[in-house]
């Protein structure tokens, strides 16, 4: 396999100790064990890493490489979770689109992705979660829901009209069933 230094590629396995198996670009191959123990760089989790920075063609080169998106770091976060916290709107855009996204993973605290884009006041980033169906009832290990943490206005505007949204239609099925 041909590599090139500014290639990011992600090493998987070490096939012998003279070989690492790599993948860079969707392609596979074999690179010299000497080579990556001097060019590269150990990243336990890329996806998150390129999230965290809002690096989008890193994300990809991620994505096409088959890193699991509901993969979660030390404290528990998903890549969409770190994305959500730095504001990377691109980057919660491509992870919104991946099949099997976990929208609703709690980490050690108890936060979502919702939570995190309260807290920090992105309001585009919660009405984006909000239209993929983030839960609103969800509460962090110190009972806060994503409202209670919300930082600005309009935050908290959308995630309240989101709640009373979801006690409307529930009263609407409650009435519903009466009648019946």
């Amino acid at each position: 396999m041909q590599y090139i230094p500014s290639e990011i590629c992600l090493f998987s396995l070490q096939s012998d100790t003279n070989w690492w198996k790599g993948t860079c670009k969707g392609r596979t191959g074999l690179i010299p064990s000497n080579y990556v123990a001097e060019q590269a760089e150990s990243i336990d989790n890329p996806l998150h890493e390129a999230a965290k920075r809002g690096n989008l063609s890193w994300l990809r080169e991620c994505l096409d490489n088959r890193v699991g998106v509901n993969g979660l770091d030390k404290a528990g976060n998903t890549a969409l979770y770190w994305a959500c916290h730095g504001g990377h709107k691109d980057v919660v855009d491509v992870l919104l689109t991946q099949a099997n996204l976990e929208l609703n993973q709690q980490n050690k605290l108890g936060d979502t992705a919702l939570h995190a884009a309260a807290w920090k006041g992105y309001a585009d980033i919660v009405e984006m979660l909000l239209e993929k169906g983030a839960r609103t009832d969800l509460k962090n290990n110190e009972k806060k829901l994503a409202l209670d943490m919300a930082t600005n206005a309009a935050c908290a505007s959308l995630l309240k009209k989101k709640q009373s949204a979801g006690i409307s239609y529930f009263v609407f099925l409650i009435i519903l069933l009466l009648e019946n």
